[in-house]
């Protein structure tokens, strides 16, 4: 098994980027989701209403690159400004309708269920034979799921089901401790970054597997990782 791909999302719910490696830390990996869309109310922008996030349409439309001291937004028309860039802030609020700033992570944590996400080709593969691949052709697309690692060879079907509870050595450094499933949202159908909407890929989910699609994990030693890294248990 190794990594076939590394994502980050340097601002939650926004398109991110695929990088070729990655520092990976207790609170997972550098930069992501690190940043969020807040509104007046103080609730995060999200895919989904909750205590915390609230579902704002659009967020899909933008895009973020890791950077210091705040991240880069790229906004639909190629405009980019910081994410702790007032103009910036207006800029976002006028095509998502409501007024929002962008801020960074404060003592709780944006990620929705855990540091590290991660989900195998078997899995995808499972999915698209049960669902059907994309309109045009291929599998379901791996950005649908927004996971940090995209494993390859990890086995047949849902490669995941038996990981909740294992060690996973990643690279020569990195062990992350496999946690829960992912239950998965209405977000993996929405339409992302060249994928089309879809109405059937979370009612597949719901039907046969729990709603669930791929593993959270948490970081018991940190490192560095980079496409390609082997993976083996530990």
């Amino acid at each position: 098994m190794h990594v076939a791909e590394i994502r980050r999302f340097p601002v939650k719910s926004m398109l991110g980027e695929v990088v070729s490696a990655a520092e990976v830390g207790e609170r997972g990996l550098a930069g992501d989701r690190l940043w969020a869309v807040r509104d007046g109310d103080g609730k995060f922008g999200s895919g989904k209403n909750t205590r915390r996030f609230r579902r704002m349409p659009g967020l899909f439309r933008f895009r973020a690159y890791a950077a210091e001291p705040a991240p880069v937004v790229e906004m639909p028309d190629g405009r980019r400004f910081t994410a702790d860039d007032a103009a910036g802030h207006r800029a976002v609020s006028e095509i998502l309708g409501r007024a929002v700033t962008l801020t960074p992570e404060a003592a709780v944590p944006h990620h929705d269920e855990g540091p590290v996400s991660l989900l195998s080709t078997a899995s995808l593969h499972a999915l698209s034979e049960l669902a059907g691949g994309e309109p045009g052709g291929g599998g379901v697309d791996p950005l649908r799921f927004r996971a940090n690692l995209l494993l390859d060879g990890a086995g047949p079907g849902f490669a995941e089901d038996d990981w909740p509870g294992r060690r996973l050595r990643v690279g020569a450094d990195v062990v992350l401790r496999i946690v829960r499933p992912l239950t998965r949202c209405v977000m993996i159908d929405m339409p992302q970054d060249g994928a089309v909407e879809r109405n059937d890929l979370l009612k597949t989910l719901a039907g046969h597997h729990e709603m669930t699609l791929g593993v959270v994990a948490v970081v018991e030693s940190p490192g560095r990782i980079s496409a390609g890294d082997p993976c083996g248990w530990t």
